[in-house]
């Protein structure tokens, strides 16, 4: 269903034109050439300002005037251009007259094929051997019909989408994969269909070899590719909807003085908005009442809790650790910063151009030219060289099945196949050929700080006792107090004490201080746990250790004080650790020569000290949720190839923005399903195995290509000549065709440094 946007000046004049602006799904478009076809389609219409196609989403964006141009003249011209516009449905007319799923067609197709190309396989792999040949109750000429029959489907039904769009690039004097496919199989169909049901018109007598497994199988293998691709795209535009996902479906809201449970979609600015411990914040809104914990990881990707209290904002989608809090509704729907960072992930996908696929571009020049050979050499034979129609026919053949772009076709989809699982088995999941093939030329890597760099939970770093205590004391006053607490820096402190083995006692008189801390009776003691905001609010003395305060806050930790009978007993610091791996990985990164930025929201000081920790000398500090994209396009304008590495919610414009968007396993899903790329292990060595994978398999696909030319370059001249018969034709390209898949093998060898 398209989104439909009117020009918001409700009082022009009549002679100004009224501009709507429409986002349609368009169907069937398979390459950058066919995005470049619906484009041009769209933009010769009058009426019709603007039209951008992404591949990716596969939608069209179209700028028109209504007055001009009707939604049927813009169906009208891409069905013309040979793929199906989709337009927006009544609600009645969406539920009578149900669309396919695509992808549940081309499934289908595949599964076809491949139920009849099992059996075709097993009949021809029996016929090459003589004792096998033997065991059949039925002659050769019968197995070859047998075969005809079976393959026959698969060309017609399964392969039908394929020579449509080959037809679709002829009538546009262009040539893609669709025409590699169509004119290799077709090929070889037609050839082995006139060897078995016409021998006379190839001169008769012996019989002749026929190819119908190599049509089924390559149709069948190229199917089981636009499966696997149909799955990833629709995995991606997932994202935005699984972002959207995160508001709640109902909230709590009081009305007139009675509090009743409302769906979210009826919520307006200025609703009184109740959210208790544990659910999520529904809505963008200001305190009235109530002092909570905040996550507010999802969004801004810092994973240490932020206090909040009257006055203060609140984020929809974060979530409420601890307290009840009143909220005020300042923004709802699609105003909200969730729904801003879904429109923000939207439009970086739809910024990235489609990359067209070097078998497409080779396609392009090759099919037309080996077309044209065949064409004269028939012509020459015939025409020209009085050989007769036969003998010239079979000529044209030869240079058609020599030519057949089946190493071709298998050049980059065996080795990505390959080069993808060797990538699963160590941890790194591939969305896309594209991106992948894309990494190996990156030169510029951002990395998140938070869950990327460093660990993305709180954890203790420090233990200061002052004044005659000792760290363990100062540990099992703490942890006592905050087990009865449900604040992140208290489990962080509890899950410490027990990592080192200090049992705390058992606390009486507890009492949580909102904003402040905990406190409470420990063995006589009177305890108190909290920031350095609790001890300047009750005057508890620090004897002179403010200096170690502020030392631990530059460091970019988060200190609690532990006071215990009006003295200040120790500081525990606590922060964001950096993962064991981080700094290694980055050096291997730097010697690949590869320049690495650090981007947070963390201040100048803090992020400094974090960057030289793991070698980082370029660092971006102060950064916003709403400004990381942003900052990704200032370096991608730079002139530099960009990967961008993240894990938060917050991240995910930014994963769309790079041109390769790799997210962290340990991370949030929204985040995987907007990368390209997701590392499982959530280790930076895990990137560098895949940039150094990517580079392994792009000098593979490049390998391919060469042994997919080499017999062309050879094969097409002499059979253009005369002097190569179809079988030692189909000879040739068989053997090209094993040594792609051969060497696309040897990625199962690769093996990180």
């Amino acid at each position: 269903m398209g989104m439909i946007k009117k020009n918001e000046n409700t009082q022009q004049p009549d002679d100004r034109p009224v501009i709507e602006a429409l986002t349609l799904p368009v169907e069937g478009m398979t390459c950058a050439s066919c995005v470049a076809r619906v484009e041009k389609a769209l933009k010769k219409l009058e009426g019709v300002r603007d039209a951008s196609v992404n591949l990716a989403t596969e939608k069209a964006h179209i700028e028109f005037e209504p007055r001009r141009v009707k939604l049927e003249h813009l169906q009208r011209a891409v069905s013309e251009a040979g793929y199906t516009l989709v337009l927006p449905q009544s609600k009645e007319a969406a539920g009578t007259t149900p669309r396919d799923d695509p992808q549940e067609v081309l499934k289908n197709e595949f599964l076809f094929s491949l139920v009849l190309t099992v059996p075709i396989m097993g009949l021809s792999m029996l016929s090459m051997f003589e004792r096998s040949a033997a065991w059949l109750p039925f002659s050769m000429d019968t197995l070859n019909r047998i075969l005809l029959v079976f393959t026959t489907p698969i060309v017609f039904i399964s392969g039908r989408r394929f020579f449509k769009g080959f037809w679709v690039a002829l009538k546009h004097l262009t040539a893609d994969m669709n025409t590699l496919v169509a004119v290799g199989t077709g090929s070889a169909y037609a050839y082995s269909t006139i060897a078995v049901l016409f021998p006379e018109l190839l001169g008769g007598g012996a019989a002749y070899h026929v190819y119908f497994d190599t049509t089924a199988t390559i149709i069948t293998l190229i199917l089981l590719g636009k499966m696997l691709e149909s799955r990833a795209k629709r995995r991606a535009s997932e994202a935005i909807r699984r972002l959207m996902g995160m508001q709640p479906k109902t909230v709590r809201v009081v009305r007139n003085g009675i509090e009743q449970e409302t769906p979210i979609e009826s919520v307006v600015v200025g609703d009184i908005v109740i959210v208790r411990p544990g659910e999520r914040i529904p809505v963008d809104g200001v305190i009235l009442d109530g002092v909570v914990s905040l996550d507010e990881s999802l969004v801004t990707g810092e994973s240490m809790p932020v206090e909040k209290r009257a006055g203060d904002t609140v984020i929809g989608g974060t979530i409420n650790r601890s307290g009840s809090v009143t909220i005020r509704a300042s923004a709802v729907g699609k105003d909200t910063v969730l729904a801003q960072i879904a429109r923000l992930v939207e439009d970086a996908q739809a910024s990235k151009a489609p990359i067209q696929s070097l078998a497409d571009t080779i396609a392009a020049v090759f099919v037309p030219i080996v077309i044209a050979i065949a064409i004269l050499s028939f012509v020459g034979w015939y025409g020209i060289g009085g050989r007769g129609f036969t003998p010239s026919l079979v000529n044209f053949i030869a240079v058609l099945i020599i030519a057949c772009p089946c190493a071709l076709g298998l050049a980059t989809p065996t080795a990505i196949m390959v080069g993808t699982g060797r990538g699963a088995s160590l941890g790194i999941l591939i969305k896309n050929a594209e991106s992948f093939e894309r990494l190996h030329r990156v030169r510029t890597v951002i990395l998140d700080k938070t869950g990327t760099i460093t660990a993305g939970s709180p954890a203790v770093t420090d233990v200061v006792p002052f004044d005659g205590y000792d760290d363990v004391t100062v540990l099992r006053f703490a942890a006592a107090l905050e087990r009865k607490s449900e604040h992140p820096l208290g489990r962080a402190i509890v899950e410490y004490a027990a990592q080192r083995g200090i049992e705390g006692g058992e606390a009486t008189s507890f009492q949580s201080l909102a904003g402040f801390g905990v406190t409470g009776v420990i063995a006589g003691a009177n305890v108190a746990v909290g920031s350095p905001t609790m001890v300047k609010e009750y005057a508890l003395p620090l004897n002179g250790k403010h200096d170690v305060l502020l030392k631990l806050s530059e460091e970019g930790k988060t200190p609690v004080v532990v006071s215990v009978d009006g003295k200040t007993a120790g500081v525990i610091a606590i922060a964001d650790t950096i993962k064991p791996t981080s700094r290694q990985a980055i050096e291997h990164l730097k010697r690949m020569g590869l320049q690495v930025i650090m981007m947070t929201g963390d201040n100048e000081r803090t992020a400094a000290g974090i960057a030289a920790s793991v070698g980082i000398e370029r660092f971006i500090a102060g950064v916003l949720p709403d400004q990381k994209a942003a900052h990704v396009r200032a370096i991608q304008a730079e002139g530099t190839i960009t990967a961008m590495v993240g894990d938060g919610v917050n991240d995910t414009p930014a994963l769309a923005q790079a041109d390769v968007g790799i997210a962290m396993g340990t991370g949030t899903d929204i985040a995987m399903e907007a990368a390209d790329m997701t590392l499982m292990r959530g280790d930076l060595m895990s990137l560098v195995h895949a940039v150094r994978l990517s580079a392994a398999t792009l000098r593979t696909i490049k390998q391919n290509l060469f042994w997919a030319f080499i017999y062309n370059v050879v094969g097409i001249p002499l059979a253009a000549l005369g002097m190569l018969n179809p079988m030692v034709a189909a000879a040739a390209m068989a053997f090209s065709s094993v040594s792609v898949v051969s060497n696309s093998l040897r990625l199962k060898n690769f093996r990180p440094e």
